[in-house]
């Protein structure tokens, strides 16, 4: 007899997440995707490839946190002075209560799908693009050589 996991699955987690009132929406941009937003703010989830044990949490990012808009998760970039939210569109300096409200978000949604939280995430917000000034120019040169 087959025992039943202690995991949820990708739909339970998503039950799950509307119980704490995260809202959840179809994301057309990625196949099986799902947006789910809180307070202005959003991520894109999947279901996760698990191991045959089924540890682990059962949705996985496809779009990482970011503030929502216009329906859009925006992509923090940090240029080492300033951390940007960058959406398609445009590209503005993210605010101290943008960046907390996108911390908050991550660590709770985290914890609701069982997702792993490292220390230095913990510790604030992290950013998906690294784009310092004084680096730019420096990429190592392609083809032969060396």
């Amino acid at each position: 007899m087959k025992r039943k996991s202690l995991h949820p699955d990708f739909d339970q987690t998503l039950e799950l997440l509307r119980a704490h009132g995260f809202e959840t929406a179809a994301y057309a941009g990625i196949e099986g995707g799902v947006l789910v937003s809180k307070a202005g703010v959003g991520a894109v989830l999947t279901a996760a490839v698990r191991a045959k044990d089924e540890t682990g949490s059962a949705a996985a990012f496809a779009v990482h946190p970011g503030e929502l808009v216009k329906g859009e998760v925006a992509r923090l970039v940090d240029h080492g002075y300033q951390k940007f939210m960058r959406t398609s569109q445009d590209e503005r300096p993210a605010t101290a209560s943008q960046l907390q409200a996108v911390h908050v978000f991550s660590e709770e949604l985290k914890q609701m799908t069982g997702a792993a939280s490292l220390y230095n995430e913990s510790l604030g917000t992290t950013s998906d693009v690294y784009r310092y000034d004084r680096l730019m120019g420096r990429e190592p040169a392609r083809g032969g050589g060396h």
